[in-house]
């Protein structure tokens, strides 16, 4: 059985998401500060940004669990602003699982279908296939406490999707997973979202899954968005040293700038839009575009080496006292042991300049 099957989002690709100029304060704090945001109908985009930027009261207001004092909310071509949660055709899943105890996995998805008195054969059908989509078929007749974690949380998928909602919102919904559970379910969580297409806000402050699951991803600050972008361009274009350092890991260097190029550490590379003009500055540069090679006159020393599978960071503290990360394959971390002399080269790609601390 298809997903098209089931209408809504799945049949019409999605609906646009509009949030305009949001506002929305507690006291003299402003949770969410002229936040604007437009959300193409398919899309998942995600909400990035650590505690208290504002990502998870911007979620909330989108559901309408949160009032906003200004701006509107606009799902496909309706101003939901005004309109009581049950009345936004939204589907949500929590970071707690929020199942019912007292119901098996087929009748907490099917709950939502009873509470909008759908016949019981046919949320048993709807209710069964989304069971099968999020593979929990075979466990259709457990109960929570029967299920791992992992299996919770996907039953809290599948009945969110179940009510086929226009929007989808997720509230960090993989944070109370192990590593290797979480993997699995956000790449399912993907997989899922690509075949029936529903519009999707995912909030979490966790920059890998993040980058690994949306197709944009909106970094928030102080409640408004600093930069919105793919995962790609947002790694190699950031657009302010915020973004930089909590968007991957990046190396602060000191350089000089002038006509759009930083000499850092005796090589030239060229600076990002939004980089300081000239002068003295510092050069925020990712581990894989350092390279290292073994010089006893080089320009620091080894001080430890982390192996991540196919690739390791290696740590050099440079004779200023600075201490670097170099990205380098796994299989040339021999050639550098504790306290080897090593040259640091940086490689020739855009990096974020910005201004020197005096």
């Amino acid at each position: 059985m298809s997903p098209a099957q089931f209408g809504n989002g799945a049949t019409d690709g999605g609906v646009p998401v509009q949030l305009v100029d949001l506002q929305r304060r507690y006291g003299s704090i402003r949770a969410l500060d002229g936040l604007s945001l437009d959300i193409r109908p398919g899309e998942l985009v995600a909400l990035l940004g650590p505690s208290g930027c504002g990502k998870t009261t911007a979620l909330r207001a989108v559901a309408g669990l949160e009032r906003v004092d200004d701006g509107k909310i606009v799902i496909g071509s309706t101003d939901v602003s005004q309109l009581a949660a049950s009345g936004r055709d939204i589907g949500m899943v929590f970071q707690a699982y929020s199942l019912f105890p007292h119901m098996t996995a087929l009748e907490n998805v099917a709950f939502g279908l009873m509470m909008r008195r759908m016949g019981k054969t046919e949320r048993k059908r709807i209710a069964s296939h989304f069971l099968e989509v999020v593979g929990l078929a075979d466990r259709a007749e457990r109960y929570p406490h029967q299920l791992s974690g992992g299996q919770q949380q996907r039953v809290a998928l599948a009945r969110a999707l179940a009510i086929q909602p226009s929007v989808l919102l997720l509230d960090e919904p993989l944070s109370a997973l192990d590593a290797k559970v979480r993997t699995q379910l956000r790449d399912e969580i993907r997989r899922i979202q690509l075949e029936l297409r529903t519009t999707t806000l995912f909030v979490t402050h966790d920059q890998e899954e993040a980058m690994a699951t949306a197709d944009r991803v909106a970094v928030m600050h102080a409640g408004r968005i600093e930069q919105i972008a793919t995962p790609s361009e947002l790694y190699e274009r950031p657009c302010s040293q915020r973004v930089a350092e909590f968007v991957g890991l990046s190396n602060r260097l000191r350089g000089e700038v002038r006509n759009g190029m930083a000499m850092v550490l005796g090589c030239a590379i060229p600076v990002l839009e939004g980089s300081v003009a000239r002068g003295a500055a510092i050069v925020l540069v990712r581990p894989e575009c350092l390279d290292l090679v073994p010089d006893a006159q080089g320009t620091g020393r080894v001080v430890a080496a982390s192996f991540l599978g196919p690739i390791a960071r290696v740590q050099v503290r440079l004779h200023d006292d600075t201490l670097v990360q170099a990205q380098i394959p796994s299989a040339d971390v021999a050639r550098f042991g504790h306290g080897s002399s090593v040259r640091v080269v940086v490689r020739p790609l855009p990096a974020l300049a910005v201004a020197a601390r005096t």
